[in-house]
């Protein structure tokens, strides 16, 4: 079973949604951590949308990247926006490393529902249409 750390800056929308995605769908290949350089909290509508996707969140918080830095079990590490590429720490053990770029949606938090949801629905799709794509291809 791979071991795969999704970074991003704020570990509050993407990188969640790429943590708890490759949890539901990938279970029986991977098992994924999240974080972030700057962590804050989980995006309630990041939670939302994965939630219509019967993705349960229960157990995801954002955490920081420096919770991995030493473990040596991580198997790859991606990251997905490009804050978090330019700042990845360097980890104890090298790591394949590899950029999934997902526009970020949280500058839409602030907008109505019916306004914010479809960027964070397109976020999500991205993930999963990128994220889970490129860990189809390993073997």
């Amino acid at each position: 079973m791979k071991k795969i750390l999704v970074l991003c800056t704020g570990n509050s929308c993407r990188s969640i949604m790429a943590e708890a995605a490759i949890n539901h769908y990938l279970k029986d290949q991977f098992i994924a951590y999240s974080a972030g350089v700057q962590p804050s909290v989980i995006n309630p509508w990041a939670v939302r949308v994965l939630s219509e996707l019967g993705i349960d969140t229960g157990a995801y918080y954002s955490k920081s990247v420096t919770e991995f830095l030493s473990r040596e079990d991580l198997d790859l590490v991606i990251t997905v926006c490009d804050h978090a590429r330019e700042s990845c720490p360097v980890f104890l053990k090298p790591v394949q490393q590899v950029h999934l770029g997902i526009e970020d949606p949280a500058p839409y938090s602030g907008l109505p529902e019916e306004e914010a949801l479809p960027y964070f629905r397109k976020a999500l799709e991205d993930v999963i249409d990128k994220v889970l794509g490129y860990l189809k291809t390993l073997d």
